[in-house]
């Protein structure tokens, strides 16, 4: 599919400047341009590739002053970055083909309540008491346990697992091999052994989520486990029993929450941070990657470190520990002074 730069501007709400005819059939990175493609322009980094690169269009800021000339053409919007991701979103609507109908090979149990604009894919098994609503996709290989509901227009694809009574809302996405209700870490020491305690709640995933391959959210001991609208997690994460994640907060790879920790909403998270449990996080938080997470944190904090601290504290730290080789030389050097001293 091809587009002009006057078309892309009415579909986003730009300006154009140059070629209003200049035509794109793909998205490249900046540097990477080449002609018949659009790129975008967001992080001042980025700037210098502008004037070299090949991209037939490129998505700037209204704001964006060139220095130099630019032989592409230019769409000016309020925000590129936001802007490629819906051009993006709306070529991926183009490019999938919209799966529907069951698959021979695939198994539903009687009782089962699924809409006729389902997909369901081959080796796939939707288990009694199951309801699944309109056009959700559910691709081979999936599992659906008992009484577990899938709202309307949600992903799953190959290999995802629902437990039973688990709850998934409407428009979420779901990679392969997201676990999603498998038992909690539940165990009681028992003369030197370990009973297991039963997992009685459930899950309950909010609308508009979406979740990377191999994430796993455990099922609540009593209760629910509650990941809430708009919320992104990564590949990777484990979100412990009777947590609770708060609207559009986001998480990047192998974060770990341990149980019963409530995260707020519009929190940010980097990869490999690890929360205590029995914690409270508050909103719009901004943790950074590999930090340690051991107690509470008050709404719009930045931490970072193990254990995190406030993260201008952890850069002055990490300035401190670069120059700790140099401070021990003159620390030996004084103590040599003053052994020499106190010999006198």
């Amino acid at each position: 599919m091809q587009f002009t730069a006057e078309q892309i501007a009415s579909m986003v709400g730009g300006t154009v400047e140059g070629d209003p005819q200049a035509v794109v059939s793909t998205v490249a990175k900046i540097e990477e341009g080449h002609k018949g493609s659009i790129s975008f322009l967001s992080n001042p980094k980025y700037t210098h590739y502008i004037y070299t690169t090949d991209s037939s269009i490129v998505l700037v800021s209204r704001d964006f002053k060139p220095e130099q000339t630019i032989k592409a053409t230019l769409i000016r919007v309020d925000d590129p970055y936001a802007t490629v991701a819906m051009l993006m979103q709306m070529a991926a609507k183009m490019l999938t083909p919209d799966m529907k109908g069951i698959e021979p090979q695939s198994a539903i149990a009687e009782g089962v309540e699924i809409d006729d604009s389902c997909y369901v894919g081959s080796f796939a098994y939707i288990s009694k008491g199951a309801k699944i609503g309109r056009n959700v996709k559910i691709y081979p290989r999936c599992f659906i346990g008992m009484n577990a509901e899938i709202g309307d227009n949600t992903i799953l694809y190959p290999g995802v697992t629902i437990y039973h009574h688990c709850k998934v809302g409407t428009d979420c996405v779901l990679h392969a091999g997201v676990v999603i209700g498998a038992d909690g870490f539940g165990f009681a020491p028992v003369n030197g052994h370990y009973d297991k305690i039963p997992q009685l709640g459930n899950v309950v995933i909010g609308n508009n989520v979406e979740i990377g391959a191999n994430t796993c959210v455990d099922r609540a001991t009593m209760g629910s486990t509650v990941i809430e609208d708009g919320v992104k997690l990564d590949n990777l994460i484990q979100i412990a029993h009777n947590c609770h994640v708060g609207t559009n907060t986001v998480m990047a790879s192998q974060v770990g929450v341990a149980g019963s920790t409530k995260i707020g909403c519009h929190c940010m998270v980097g990869g490999q941070v690890g929360f205590a449990g029995h914690i409270t996080i508050g909103n719009g938080v901004q943790i950074g990657a590999q930090s340690g997470i051991p107690r509470d944190i008050p709404d719009g904090k930045v931490m970072m470190g193990y254990p995190a601290v406030d993260a201008g504290q952890f850069a002055r730290q990490a300035a401190t520990l670069a120059r700790l080789p140099e401070m021990m030389k003159t620390i030996s050097a004084l103590q040599k002074k003053i052994a020499e001293l106190e010999n006198k």
